[in-house]
């Protein structure tokens, strides 16, 4: 949960993950925002640079040897436990899809325990800002407006949902939001099982994942 000095530009990160959840064919491209981080308005030129930002802290966390080998043991494991789960059906899964967004999932839960009043500043940040100001901004980005980002802004941080990813029931249901909304089918309660394996690798991982090229561990010891 980067940025959280810069509240707006921390609120422009978060712009490419709400926009998947309100319309996956309207996208917040790193390409369309850079147009916009010089903007003469500053709350668009600030939440311009945090899409930025976004587009580019991906780039380098995704191509990590940590992440990599990570959502490649990560897809073995669930594929694995859907096979054995008869009742499961396989088609529709995709197991490295999965993988990667829980790995995600998992990371913003080690902060949370480690650090819960980073998930506190970072919720009442979000609660401080206008939803319909984040609204305009975006669509002036994406030049595809959407009038439905704003409630969903608001339901976001209402909900406070990042905590879920705390406790592996909560986790696995909220995992299973996302599987419906990009109409996959529906995890097994059998992945109970497995959770607690996967957070100590993403644990003993995260160093490794969250550590920018060039740049000292945000883990000191």
């Amino acid at each position: 949960m980067p940025y959280l000095d810069q509240s707006w530009v921390a609120v422009g990160t978060a712009v490419p993950d709400w926009l998947s959840a309100v319309d996956r064919k309207i996208r917040a491209r790193g390409r369309l925002a850079s147009l916009h981080v010089e903007s003469d308005d500053p709350v668009l030129a600030a939440i311009a640079r945090g899409i930025v930002r976004h587009h580019d802290d991906d780039r380098w966390f995704h191509g990590t040897e940590a992440f990599v080998t990570t959502n490649l043991e990560f897809a073995v494991a669930l594929r694995d436990l859907l096979q054995r789960d008869a009742g499961h059906r396989e088609d529709g899964f995709r197991p490295s899809f999965v993988g990667h967004i829980l790995i995600e999932m998992l990371l913003d839960a080690i902060w949370l325990r480690d650090r819960p009043e980073i998930g506190e500043t970072y919720y009442r940040m979000l609660g401080e800002k206008s939803a319909t100001e984040v609204q305009r901004c975006v669509n002036v980005i994406t030049g595809k407006p959407t009038d439905a980002l704003a409630g969903l802004i608001e339901r976001f941080v209402q909900a406070r949902f990042l905590f879920d990813y705390l406790d592996d029931e909560s986790l696995l249901f909220r995992l299973n939001q996302v599987m419906r909304r990009v109409g996959l089918a529906k995890l097994p309660p059998a992945v109970l099982d497995w959770l607690p394996d996967a957070r100590r690798q993403v644990w003993q991982r995260r160093d490794r994942m969250l550590t920018p090229p060039g740049s000292p561990s945000p883990f000191p010891i």
